[in-house]
């Protein structure tokens, strides 16, 4: 993002009062038409940036995990409902950055102007840990994964040579990061299709032993429900919540993707709306049917499965087709998750980075996190961020089950922290435009608002305070497991509150002097000069309903 140039106008909110100190701005835009002119992407490259970014570890690890801990029905029913979640969080957000696809936008940039500079400031430094975390969750994840051939290797070598190639990427081969993330995307999603029609088939009997699964392993002991903690009917309903909490790993900073390109897409009035739409029933049937047929090809007390009780290191889908004795696929389904794994490293060191480096220039960072190389690489923000995500050699003296959930839990919240600040600001967003009169001059509205966004606000506020309530348990305390869960509420609150303290900015913006017109001029321009395709045939009918 371009921050360092002069802005065109400024879009802070009116000062209420002397201030000892400014609190730095959270973004700034430049609104130039030539700047704003720029743009690359297109309906079909944002939905399948957001796709690769979204399918990855979570469902080709985290999920086994899930499974070996409370069976196959709470495992498909907390896919199912945290899209729901994804759902509301996108449409959120496409709402806002419909109305103001400017380039150079941000999430904080939002949470800045609608809301009050320390939530937005708390805001950045969330989302660079989250993806920090993430280095290291995607880390050890890879990790365990090259273990399913070898264990005669330390697991300290496998995540040094992935910290190693992480770096080379971000810094020496940056040209080639784009390149790369685009066919690791395709990986990807070629291989989450071809594992849903190798589940079908298995499902039928297609296997090599032709003996058809069906529901096998939903009826037989255990069951669906693996009761949790409790027994009976609380047991299964803490079983559900587990995996519902758990299984938002899979998709924290998927939604915001979309937002965060909105600045670089051609016609963004009309391609993000569309883009959010498909992104979301698109991600439901990936995860929808992939946690399904988990559930079918693979036994949930498999003791090659992840659990705290195990050091296993196989994805449940390699798991299922070894099972099913079909040769050499697994070891290439293998390969293919050890890339998803590398590639989201990859690209949350550069995501986090980046976040690091626009706060730096917006003064919400020290200095020298800006600091760049020749060739425009911010260098310092990359290392201190890779240093973060060496936490992953934690693996070392702990089994990788453990680490992973150690990881996966501190990101989980983090994102889920992300999500209650964007449902604030959404908030905070819809009234003001009331308070002026201009909700009718949104270009897109979504169904069920704002009642949805107040309920999964709710929900998810829920999910984050409730998050490691097995730890509460006597037999089950962790002071490691209780911190992985709640550690990062104070940590947000420091700097909420540590910020607000320093700056004495106010509890939030009045709404009279929130700003929802600076953008929309310009911006309305654009969408006018927008001529949509029209399609010559039947052929791109269809095609222009895909892409």
């Amino acid at each position: 993002m371009e921050r360092d140039e002069k802005v065109a106008s400024s879009l802070e909110a009116p000062e209420t009062g002397a201030e000892p100190k400014s609190a730095p701005s959270a973004g700034e835009v430049n609104l130039a038409q030539g700047h704003q002119l720029q743009r690359g992407l297109k309906s079909r490259h944002i939905q399948f940036l957001a796709l690769g970014g979204a399918i990855g570890t979570g469902l080709f690890i985290g999920s086994g995990q899930i499974l070996a801990t409370v069976g196959p029905a709470p495992l498909f029913m907390a896919y199912l409902v945290q899209m729901v979640i994804v759902w509301v969080v996108m449409n959120d957000l496409a709402e806002m950055v419909t109305y103001l696809p400017m380039k150079g936008i941000s999430i904080p940039y939002f949470v800045g102007r609608f809301v009050e500079p320390s939530l937005a400031f708390a805001a950045g430094w969330n989302y660079w840990y989250a993806y920090a975390i993430l280095v290291a969750a995607e880390c050890t994840a890879g990790a365990i994964i090259v273990q399913y051939w070898t264990h005669s290797v330390h697991v300290a070598v496998w995540i040094a040579i992935q910290l190693l190639v992480i770096l080379f990427l971000n810094i020496v081969a940056v040209s080639w990061f784009g390149e790369a993330e685009f066919w690791f995307a395709s990986v990807k999603l070629i291989t989450i299709i071809g594992l849903i029609i190798v589940g079908i088939v298995l499902f039928f009997g297609g296997g090599p032993n032709h003996d058809p699964l069906y529901f096998r392993y939903w009826g037989s002991p255990p069951g669906a429900f693996v009761p949790y903690i409790a027994s009976g009917s609380f047991g299964r309903f803490l079983a559900f919540w587990t995996a519902f909490a758990r299984a938002g790993f899979s998709f924290i900073t998927s939604p915001e993707l979309i937002a965060l390109s909105a600045g670089e897409t051609v016609a963004p009035r009309r391609n993000i709306p569309k883009a959010a739409r498909r992104f979301v029933w698109r991600l439901a049937v990936f995860y929808g049917l992939g946690s399904l047929i988990i559930g079918i090809i693979v036994p949930n007390d498999d003791m090659h499965l992840l659990s705290p009780d195990s050091n296993a290191s196989a994805s449940p889908f390699v798991i299922g087709i070894q099972r099913a004795g079909i040769p050499v696929l697994n070891h290439l389904i293998n390969a293919a998750v050890l890339t998803s794994a590398w590639s989201a490293g990859n690209a949350f060191c550069f995501s986090g980075s980046r976040v690091l480096y626009s706060m730096a220039l917006n003064g919400q960072a020290p200095k020298w996190f800006a600091i760049t190389s020749k060739r425009g690489v911010p260098y310092v923000a990359v290392l201190f961020t890779l240093a973060i995500g060496a936490l992953a050699f934690l693996n070392v003296s702990n089994t990788g089950a453990v680490a992973f959930q150690w990881f996966s839990n501190l990101s989980t919240i983090s994102g889920f922290v992300a999500w209650i600040v964007v449902m604030i600001t959404y908030i905070r967003f819809r009234k003001a435009m009331q308070f002026h009169g201009i909700l009718d001059a949104l270009p897109f509205r979504t169904p069920l608002q704002p009642y949805a966004t107040y309920f999964i606000l709710f929900i998810v506020t829920l999910l984050t305070l409730t998050n490691g309530f097995q730890v509460f348990v006597p037999s089950n305390w962790s002071a490691s497991n209780f911190l992985a869960a709640y550690i990062t509420i104070p940590i947000f609150i420091v700097l909420y509150l540590g910020h607000k303290i320093w700056f004495r900015t106010p509890f939030a913006i009045k709404f009279e002097d929130v700003d929802v017109l600076t953008g929309k001029k310009e911006m309305d321009e654009l969408a006018a000069m927008d001529q949509p395709p029209v399609p010559r045939n039947w052929a791109e009918k269809v095609w222009f309903w895909i892409a």
